[in-house]
């Protein structure tokens, strides 16, 4: 079955970086957007930063000129470089994909979460 697992997360000062990773596995023909979600303790998923298949990222604003999205079609992958991070940008952070198993069998697959934790 497909599965998404993310790795990078960890512990880090502010203002430092880290780079968070998202590896696609499982029958798949193709992906369409990608996108990485955060949950900040006590707060609601939102939408941090997501890639068409095109390439066209788009970022919520508390994020944008520091993170940035990419993607590796011919590994299945989807990264997240995070800069100048803040301790608001504290949280655990769910990769997310819009993923086709065939022609006519399309649905959206969540990773498992990886924690970042800034401190000050």
């Amino acid at each position: 079955q497909v599965q998404l697992v993310e790795s990078g997360g960890g512990l880090v000062q502010a203002g430092g970086s880290l780079r968070l990773s998202c590896a696609a596995t499982g029958p798949i023909f193709s992906i369409d957007v990608m996108a990485w979600y955060r949950q900040p303790p006590g707060k609601e998923r939102e939408l941090v930063a997501g890639i068409t298949r095109g390439g066209s990222a788009t970022y919520v604003h508390s994020v944008k000129g520091r993170f940035t999205i990419s993607r590796d079609d011919a590994k299945n992958m989807v990264y997240l470089q995070m800069n100048s991070l803040k301790p608001e940008d504290t949280a655990a952070y769910y990769c997310n994909a819009d993923i086709r198993e065939s022609l006519i069998r399309r649905r959206g697959y969540w990773g498992q979460g990886t924690q970042v934790t800034v401190s000050t």
